[in-house]
């Protein structure tokens, strides 16, 4: 078995992962191998990055044989032992089953239940589309970042190079393999700055500055909208643009730039009990039974769900998933929902940090 120790020489943390834990509990893991299961396939590095006095390290336990798997697994979690978080790009799917059941087959008893896990791909996926990056790949996402890497070959690539290590070594094939690696390891650190985007639509932004402004569309008509200026919880690596539903977003560090459509117009408010109500067919309104005995028989009916309701001509922000009760519609069967945009609810700051999450988070889910 070999080891290799390697200082990155002037690398910075983007993304602040003290969020998470003390960067010395912190620790990277990518491993190598010759398939995709491991009672069929042989492990022949294990990569770590870990950070102490100061510096980021890679380490990496590298399989001079095929005879040295158990000592990668020992080397490995023996180290490993000292650190609460291990950090992995889909390593609940690949990485870490693996490792289980190779130290299975050297009737290792090693697990990861004292760490807490962060897959950094199960982190971003879900945000594919709002990034507009084709795949969630690790390379992929790399090249959103703009990283570049020196290594040649790809994993499925580098299982030819280690069989013909293992016949017959030569110190090209033991640096292509390691570099390969290293690359994952270095490349998933720069990655963590990935993790801002799910910070963006899993926690709260905080309002700076709100406003009402009014413009005029192509068409000549007086438009109104709802400004903010927003504090993002972490800088975000690039920045973001989108627009859906009337919304829009501009995200660049650590600001944002959120505008949403104000709807001046008559809404209506449905009673849910419509039991109770009657429905005034001349005054298109509803009203309950209790003040109802002045309104002649011939002037009222019962009310249904489609007509018992209540109209207001207001200031509407449009909500998903019931953000604010009561919630306005334009009509029974439309699934659209809105809340009146009162002179209290202006005046509200912590409000808008609310809202502007609940915006985010309709954009992040809807692509």
């Amino acid at each position: 078995m070999i080891t290799e120790n390697n200082k990155l020489e002037k690398f910075e943390m983007q993304y602040p992962l003290e969020r998470i834990a003390p960067l010395e509990k912190i620790l990277f893991l990518d491993i190598e191998t010759t398939g995709f299961t491991a009672k069929n396939s042989y492990l022949y590095l294990i990569g770590a990055a870990y950070y102490t006095n100061g510096c980021w390290y890679i380490k990496q336990w590298f399989a001079d044989s095929y005879d040295d798997e158990k000592w990668l697994l020992i080397s490995f979690f023996s180290f490993a032992a000292n650190y609460t978080h291990l950090i992995h790009f889909n390593g609940n799917n690949f990485d870490l089953p693996y490792l289980l059941h190779k130290a299975a087959q050297f009737n290792l008893d090693y697990n990861f239940e004292s760490f807490e896990g962060i897959d950094l791909y199960r982190r971003i996926s879900p945000y594919k589309f709002f990034l507009n990056i084709p795949n969630c790949k690790q390379k992929t996402m790399e090249r959103f970042l703009g990283i570049e890497r020196k290594d040649r070959f790809d994993g499925g690539e580098l299982i030819t190079v280690y069989h013909n290590y293992v016949k017959q070594s030569t110190k090209y094939n033991n640096n292509e393999l390691l570099l390969h690696n290293f690359e994952d390891m270095k490349g998933m650190l720069q990655l963590t700055s990935m993790l801002s985007y799910y910070d963006l639509f899993n926690e709260k932004p905080r309002a700076k500055k709100v406003q009402a402004n009014s413009y005029k569309d192509f068409h000549g008509k007086e438009q109104h909208v709802l400004l903010m200026n927003l504090e993002l919880p972490t800088a975000i690596p690039r920045q973001l643009s989108t627009f859906l539903n009337g919304c829009s977003f501009i995200g660049e560090g650590d600001e944002g730039r959120l505008k949403v459509t104000i709807y001046n117009e008559e809404m209506k408010y449905f009673y849910s009990n419509y039991k109770d109500y009657y429905y005034l067919p001349l005054e298109d309104t509803a009203i309950h039974k209790s003040v109802a005995s002045f309104v002649d028989k011939d002037h009222r009916t019962q009310a249904t769900a489609a007509t018992c309701y209540t109209r207001k001509i207001s200031s509407y922000l449009p909500e998903w998933d019931v953000f604010i009760e009561p919630f306005f519609k334009r009509d029974y069967t439309s699934k659209e929902l809105f809340f009146e945009l009162t002179e209290e609810r202006k005046k509200d700051r912590a409000l808008f940090s609310e809202y502007a999450a609940h915006v985010l988070n309709k954009m992040a889910n809807t692509y």
